[in-house]
Formats: C-alpha cells, structure tokens, sequence
C-alpha cells in the first residue's frame, strides 16, 4: 500500500486563454497529515484541488488520489474523497437535511449522526432551504456534509471563507477530530488565513506561479526563522552581508533582517565589541508573508 495520500508529478494545466496555472508542479502528501496549500492569488491552488478531484484534466503529468486518477476513476473508487471547493455548487432549493440524505447515496461510510451532531453545533439550521441562509452558513452546509461523508481524503478550498471567527474555530476544532478520530484521514486546506493554519496544519507548501516554491514542517519553518536586530556602536562595515536573508534594512547602526538559519548569523557578530545583537521570534503568518512578500534581499543606504 502506497504512504501516499496525494501524489502529483509534473503536472501542467493551460487554460484556453493561455494562463499557466500549473508550471510542473510536484506534490507528495503522506497520509495522516493535514497540509497547508498557501499561495497569492493566482497561484494555481484552487486549479491543483480541482484537477486532483477530476473536475480538470492535466495537459501533462498525473494528479492522484490515493492513487486513484479522478479523470478515469469510476464513481465507486471517487468515494474516497471529499471536496469542498471555495465557489460552493450546491442545491439551494433542498434543506440542509435534504442536502445531507441527497450526499449520503454516493458515500458508503456515511454518517447520519454525525451529520446531525455536525449541523447543530455549527448551528446550521436542519429544516430550513439553504437558498435561504447567509454565505457562512451554506459553507457550513457543505462542510457538514463533506465530513459526514468519512472519506479518507478531504480537500477543502478556503473553507473559512464567509464564517465568523466563532464557526472558525469550531470548524478547526473539526478538522482536529477528523484526524483524532481517524488517524489514517488526510486533509488538504487551501486557505488565505495563515493563523489558523498556525493551530491545525502539520505540514505547509507555497505555491507560486503553478509551482511549489517551500515545503516545511510548521515547526520547522518556525524555528528557522528570525527576525534579529544587529546594533553597531559604529556605522555598520561598508561591506556587510547577511548569510540565508530574506530581507535585511539598515537604519544608521540599527540592521534590521530576518533570515534563514540565525544560529550562524548570531555565533557570528555575538561578542564583538561594540556589537549589540537581539533575536525574535517569528509566528507562521509573518513567515509566510515574508517568503510570498519580499524578493531578493536589499541593502538600503541610510
């Protein structure tokens, strides 16, 4: 049995009017995980989900699911996953319960309960059309019924998109069952909201331009990362470099940076004279930010 969840290799996808939307991209998600998908609008991300489910299909290279192609794949092997996509498609003339019996024909581990419990405790109204409901709660609609689904694979685009910090938290509280529960469920989160992937995600990738520019542990990315203030009592040496820099500034004898790796960079200036040096952390937002935000690293003059 492959340790893979999801395994892209190579994959392009050109729309029609030229847009590269997927550049090669490669992606190996083992199971069990839940993963991060970040990127600037435009990236490719909701292009990447929707190839993955079989709604697109790869000019070039293959896009699997369990390795399951879900261009080809039959409706039996395609219960495998759900998906919630970020521009929701759904019946607005049925009730969330009928949304939820009308799903529950094409998953054979469906959870009736589940479903139930679900809806009540994102306070979703059961009875109600969901034509009738505002933007959050028809996403929670669809979020119910994915998960109720038990699939071994979630793909969610934006699934925050439209809810109130409240169902925000109850829908990572979610997730983090999902996974308690069955250890085995990979989950794929495309999302703009950076911090809430600080509580959930495992594993984080940047997507740029159709590619996948970082992939990292969480923990790890947070731990290389730092932001540190060198203080010179002097002006700082005319030929200063910062080693593994994303971005560095000096301001008279203050250089501000934030790097790769400080360990070097802080064994390098600590204990010279007339060198002060100071070390921050850094949270997972201002990370990313970072990384999508900067270009090549600058030395701006005073």
């Amino acid at each position: 049995m492959s340790e893979s969840a999801i395994r892209v290799t190579g994959v392009r996808k050109k729309y029609r009017d030229g847009a590269q939307a997927l550049d090669g991209l490669n992606l190996n998600v083992p199971r069990g995980v839940v993963y991060g998908l970040i990127g600037r609008n435009g990236a490719g991300k909701t292009t990447l989900l929707r190839t993955l489910m079989g709604l697109l299909r790869a000019d070039r290279g293959e896009a699997l699911i369990l390795e399951r192609d879900f261009w080809t794949a039959s409706a039996l092997e395609r219960t495998v996953a759900a998906y919630v996509p970020q521009a929701l498609k759904i019946h607005t003339w049925m009730t969330t319960g009928e949304l939820c019996e009308y799903a529950s024909h094409f998953y054979p581990e469906w959870d009736h309960r589940y479903a139930r419990e679900l809806a009540e405790r994102f306070e979703t109204p059961w009875e109600q059309p969901v034509a009738s409901l505002s933007g959050g709660e028809q996403r929670k609609a669809s979020l119910v019924a994915a998960f109720a689904a038990r699939t071994d694979v979630l793909l969610l685009d934006e699934p925050a998109a439209g809810l109130d910090p409240i169902a925000r938290r109850r829908l990572i509280d979610e997730i983090v069952e999902v996974i308690s529960d069955r250890p085995e469920c990979t989950v794929i989160v495309s999302t703009h909201i950076i911090s809430d992937l600080e509580r959930l995600a495992e594993v984080i990738g940047v997507m740029s331009d159709g590619v996948m520019t970082l992939e990292s542990r969480v923990d790890d990315l947070q731990s290389s990362i730092r932001r540190v203030q060198i203080i010179f009592d002097d002006a700082p040496p005319p030929d200063l470099t910062i080693p593994n820099a994303i971005r560095f500034e000096i301001d008279g004898p203050v250089v501000t940076a934030v790097v790769r790796d400080a360990h070097s960079l802080l064994g390098r200036w600590r204990g010279q004279d007339g060198v002060r040096v100071n070390e921050f952390p850094i949270g997972l937002e201002d990370a990313v930010i970072e990384l999508l935000g900067r270009k090549a690293p600058s030395r701006e003059s005073e």
